[in-house]
């Protein structure tokens, strides 16, 4: 059964991860590196230290993490792995639902990527434990 919801959850992120997909083959033709982590497929723009010319951290589609460099996927790995779960969640419905919370911040005078709702969301799920600093 948990194998069954798992395929579920994939199924219904697909069309998602299909856009990830499109723009990781082009990321790799320009030289970029795959890896496969956590049940996504983790894309680094750069491979080396040297920076890229994207100009986000990173940033997940579906199934598939788009990231400047290893060392930088790396370091968001619980973050974006958050990301994939709301995708896992909303499926296609996400693409929509991701702006509409930005939209929402921008016109209430707020930081529409700070305060969107599943940034936020991610941010508080990512936050380490009271009792891992014990």
């Amino acid at each position: 059964m948990k194998r069954l919801l798992q395929i579920g959850r994939y199924a219904w992120a697909a069309p998602c991860t299909v856009v990830g997909l499109f723009l990781a083959v082009l990321a790799l033709l320009m030289g970029g590196a795959a890896q496969i982590r956590s049940g996504a497929i983790e894309i680094a723009f750069a491979r080396t230290g040297r920076e890229s010319r994207i100009s986000f951290g990173a940033m997940t589609l579906g199934h598939v993490i788009l990231g400047q460099r290893r060392q930088l996927l790396y370091e968001l790995r619980p973050h974006e792995q958050e990301h994939v779960r709301q995708y896992e969640r909303w499926g296609l419905f996400f693409f929509i639902a991701y702006p509409a919370s930005s939209l929402y911040q921008l016109l209430r005078g707020r930081n529409p990527y700070r305060y969107n709702h599943f940034e936020v969301q991610c941010r508080e799920r990512c936050k380490p434990s009271a009792q891992s600093h014990a």
